[in-house]
């Protein structure tokens, strides 16, 4: 199965997870597992938040910023992949002054 993001209609959410500024995202969800292609611009992050029932992967695919992972401040950046278990916390945040565009999983829930 393809996912063509092309194809899917762009999400604007403001302090996502109360995070700053907004999160642009595409997603996918097909009952169980999120696919999402998200973009935070400079300032943005999406806010600290626990994975209890699920984990997540985010793989940054182009510029740079930082993850909090259980309190941890992380610098993430183009071909990095961010794995927050299930059961751990974590934020992420564009403290750059380009745009952090990234690929997220969160599978099973």
């Amino acid at each position: 199965m393809n996912i063509d993001f092309s194809k899917i209609e762009l999400s604007v959410l403001p302090s996502f997870k109360g995070g700053e500024k907004e999160l642009r995202a595409k997603m996918f969800f097909d009952g169980t597992n999120r696919i999402m292609k998200g973009l935070l611009v400079p300032g943005a992050s999406i806010g600290m938040h626990i994975h209890e029932d699920s984990s997540e992967i985010i793989f940054i695919t182009a510029g740079h910023g930082s993850v909090i992972f259980d309190g941890e401040k992380e610098p993430v950046s183009e071909g990095i992949c961010h794995y927050c278990p299930k059961g751990h916390s974590h934020s992420l945040v564009n403290d750059s002054d380009a745009d952090l565009e990234f690929l997220a999983v969160v599978p099973q829930q």
